[in-house]
């Protein structure tokens, strides 16, 4: 027997900080589409996912909670598992970075890079996004002097720590993109990587940390914690058993990865450190990394802190879980973002799925029973018509599997969908209805059965990756053995004599306007409650009398010029007219919010009777007030431009 080609695939482990929403399930159920296409197609697929589980975030999230951080993370894997099996996830292993197994290879991937001189020892002084877990140069840093990945504050971080030598592989690894074409996908992505920040030259990668302790341990140097890109990009060749001193049949076996499917937002890791430390490791790289778009709840990324984040597990109990699946395949773009809202996932569901998709099989399994008893009659009495319904069906596979192969899977499910549309058509035009009144017609009615139940099987196959239990249901009405995929190479396989099954409806008919008043209602609630969570607990200072806020003097003044100094990035070098014979000097931290032009002529108030303090060789004589804003913003109190100058404030 002829041995099946392999298939790896694999999902980006998700980070157990909080619980995924929808558009974190897309990339599970996406791959694990592409996955059950592969089996039906008749290969030997092995299908890796799991969760990220150490870093400062952890240690951090755990120590809010009152947990350990591994009680934390327990949790969390457990409701990140709870999702994949309410979506009907048929991965073949569920990997976690703290699993044993994983962690003791990690140390020994360490160890062997140190040993060979491609990890060494030294001390890094960065900017570091906690969130993402990523040190940034200060050129790297966004247009507000954030993190460019999430636009979150950096802090400055200096420690000891143990780099990869990303430098030392550079040449190899753009040598590699280049000449391998379809390894990072799509093509946009490739171009990213190569001109944002392969060619502009790599940095050696921070690789280890000594400023918290939810990691794996160094095995030399018990002071630092392997840092977590090392420790979950190994999860690939963990998972089957890779180690340094000999690898185990399963990784000879699968080894490379066929796909990895990850979001867009974290392509350069997957694309630069993961096969520059393969390479280092004298490993074969992944074939390809498919660096896919984001959901987004309308035009907004999803946010607690928003209040609009979308569960799948509270769709699933709306909408049924094959449902939530064909939404997330369909509406996704190839190459941008996709959306959901109520309003498109009801028409979704209303239009492809209870009308085109549900009535068709629904009338047509109906009918088969209504004139002939359930029997398959032959298909003899053909006509021109019938051609375009086989050719279609044909077409239908072979487009099926060209969106397969170019990960284009909302194009392959509006191919299926054009075949559903066209059988509804087929019943219109021929009107079984008519051609069931004579017995003359009767053999043509059956032929139009036939070709309606024969088109409906290719149907049932075609959507088994995107809806499992709604494909099955259709295969069990027609009550056809004949299922496989190799089964659609020619059109007429269901046999003629058989008895199709009892039709049974497939999806219910949803009353959307009551639905979204209801779903409408529960965001707003949701939107309420996270609004009152981010609220933070006012920390007021000790009571003071009023003879305390008598000694504050506060005076309108207005800013005559305002300009930057040069010593400092955070500083404005401002000249205030407070109403007193001379203008005076005031250096104030707010570079990052104002520019000089957004200041002068504007009134400000002033603590007039703050003692001078000598700032970046400036002379500030007081300081102006200001109110801490949103998002780590600043916001200068600006008084009325009718009040004169000097006036005091009390």
């Amino acid at each position: 027997m002829q041995e099946k080609p392999k298939f790896y695939i694999t999902t980006a482990i998700a980070y157990t900080s909080r619980k995924p929403h929808i558009g974190n399930s897309y990339e599970i159920v996406l791959t694990d589409a592409i996955a059950r296409y592969k089996r039906m197609q008749g290969y030997d697929v092995y299908f890796l996912t799991g969760t990220d589980e150490h870093g400062q975030k952890i240690e951090e999230y755990a120590k809010e909670a009152g947990v350990s951080p591994k009680e934390y993370v327990d949790k969390v894997a457990g409701e990140i598992r709870g999702v994949c099996d309410a979506l009907h996830i048929s991965y073949d292993q569920f990997i976690r970075t703290t699993d044993e197994y994983h962690e003791k290879c990690v140390q020994k991937i360490f160890k062997k890079l140190y040993d060979q001189g491609d990890i060494y020892k030294s001390e890094y002084e960065g900017l570091y996004c906690t969130p993402c877990e990523s040190f940034w140069t200060e050129s790297q840093l966004d247009e507000n002097g954030c993190c460019p990945d999430c636009h979150r504050p950096v802090q400055k971080a200096k420690e000891e720590a143990y780099f990869l030598k990303l430098s030392k592989y550079q040449k190899q690894l753009e040598e590699f993109i280049e000449t391998h074409e379809n390894f990072i996908y799509p093509e946009a992505r490739k171009k990213e990587m190569l001109n944002n920040f392969i060619k502009p030259g790599l940095q050696d990668l921070c690789v280890s940390r000594t400023s918290f302790k939810w990691g794996i341990p160094v095995t030399f140097d018990d002071k630092h914690v392997i840092y977590v890109w090392l420790d979950a990009l190994s999860n690939y060749i963990t998972a089957l058993g890779y180690d340094p001193d000999g690898s185990s049949e399963k990784y000879k076996k699968y080894w490379p990865a066929d796909v990895h499917i990850i979001g867009k937002d974290i392509v350069r890791f997957h694309t630069i450190y993961w096969p520059i430390m393969l390479m280092a490791l004298g490993e074969p790289l992944p074939k390809q990394v498919y660096g896919h778009p984001w959901l987004l709840f309308g035009e907004d990324k999803m946010s607690k802190s928003r209040g609009n984040v979308i569960y799948a597990d509270d769709l699933i109990d709306v909408f049924g879980v094959d449902p939530v699946r064909y939404y997330l395949l369909s509406e996704m773009p190839h190459a941008t973002d996709g959306s959901i809202t109520y309003e498109t996932m009801i028409e979704r569901y209303n239009t492809d799925l209870a009308n085109t998709i549900g009535n068709l099989v629904n009338r047509t399994v109906a009918m088969q029973n209504k004139y002939f008893g359930g029997v398959i009659q032959s298909a003899d009495h053909k006509e021109a018509l019938d051609e375009e319904i086989s050719a279609l069906a044909l077409k239908t596979v072979a487009d099926v599997d060209r969106c397969f192969n170019e990960y284009k899977i909302s194009d392959s499910v509006e191919a299926i969908l054009t075949l559903a549309r066209r059988l509804n058509k087929y019943i219109d035009e021929t009107m079984p209805w008519a051609l069931a009144k004579s017995e003359e017609t009767k053999p043509r009615l059956g032929t139009v059965l036939y070709n309606l139940l024969e088109g409906i099987r290719y149907l049932g196959i075609l959507l088994t990756p995107y809806m499992p239990e709604a494909a099955a249901s259709i295969l069990k009405q027609l009550n056809t053995d004949v299922v496989s995929y190799d089964s659609l190479k020619e059109f007429g396989g269901i046999k003629v004599g058989a008895s199709v099954g009892i039709a049974t409806p497939l999806f219910a008919r949803i009353d959307g306007e009551k639905l979204i008043e209801e779903l409408t209602a529960q965001l707003k609630a949701k939107q309420e409650e996270a609004q009152k969570a981010e609220q933070p607990e006012i920390e007021h200072l000790p009571e003071i009398t009023i003879d305390d806020v008598d000694k504050v003097e506060l005076r309108v003044a207005e800013v005559l010029a305002c300009e930057p100094i040069k010593k400092a990035k955070k500083l404005l070098k401002l000249t205030l007219d407070a109403g007193e014979k001379e203008p005076r000097t005031v250096a104030s931290g707010i570079a990052k919010w104002y520019k000089p032009e957004d200041l002068v002529g504007k009134k400000v108030i002033l603590v007039a009777n703050l003692k001078p303090a000598k700032l970046c060789g400036v002379e500030s004589c007081g300081m102006i007030l200001a109110g801490d804003g949103k998002d780590d913003t600043v916001e200068v109190i600006f008084p009325s431009q009718e009040l004169p100058n000097g006036a005091r404030i009390c």
